[in-house]
């Protein structure tokens, strides 16, 4: 199994890291050649979604990613990849892949200085320590959405079909289940 991560900006190093320590072979999404290499899952880290989407575009690989999204590519994304997959952003004339069918809010949590962590359950993934940086979260959802998690009364983590979106960063702080379950659909 081989999953890409799409390393343009943003945190992806820690989820190369987890993922090869559960058995996947993985490799950095950096430029339009690189999606011609083969692989079964991909990851959308956080760090800026504005950012992502503007080098996405500008490196050729917008459309790419799109399709192969649209045609089933199990992926996961967390924190700015939630927002690139939504399909409506609050306050924002457009969205990015639009994939998604939920509505998020950007920085619904507070700027930077506004982090923290929780414990909560995420679907099966019973008290996950969540960590929360420049977060979105979840004001609605459309039909076929799995919600998995709720914190603070929104919903900040969500399934369809081959799309799951975290609105936390479960690359960090050592608990690998949520990417567990990932490559599980992956795999």
């Amino acid at each position: 199994m081989r999953v890409g991560v799409l390393a343009v900006q943003g945190a992806f190093i820690e989820h190369m890291r987890i993922c090869q320590e559960l058995g996947a072979e993985t490799f950095e999404i950096r430029c339009a050649e690189d999606l011609e290499k083969k692989f079964d899952g991909l990851i959308l880290p956080g760090g800026e979604s504005t950012a992502q989407s503007l080098l996405l575009h500008q490196l050729g690989m917008f459309d790419t990613l799109r399709t192969l999204i649209e045609n089933d590519l199990p992926v996961m994304g967390t924190c700015a990849g939630m927002i690139l997959l939504a399909q409506h952003i609050e306050n924002e004339p457009q969205a990015h892949f639009s994939t998604l069918p939920i509505t998020v809010v950007r920085n619904g949590y507070g700027r930077q200085l506004g982090s923290f962590t929780a414990t909560f359950d995420v679907g099966e993934a019973l008290n996950f320590k969540a960590r929360f940086i420049r977060a979105p979260y979840i004001s609605q959802v459309g039909e076929g959405v799995r919600v998995l998690a709720r914190f603070d009364g929104r919903i900040v983590a969500a399934q369809s079909g081959n799309q799951v979106a975290y609105a936390f960063h479960p690359e960090l702080g050592g608990d690998t289940r949520l990417h567990e379950n990932f490559l599980r659909k992956v795999g």
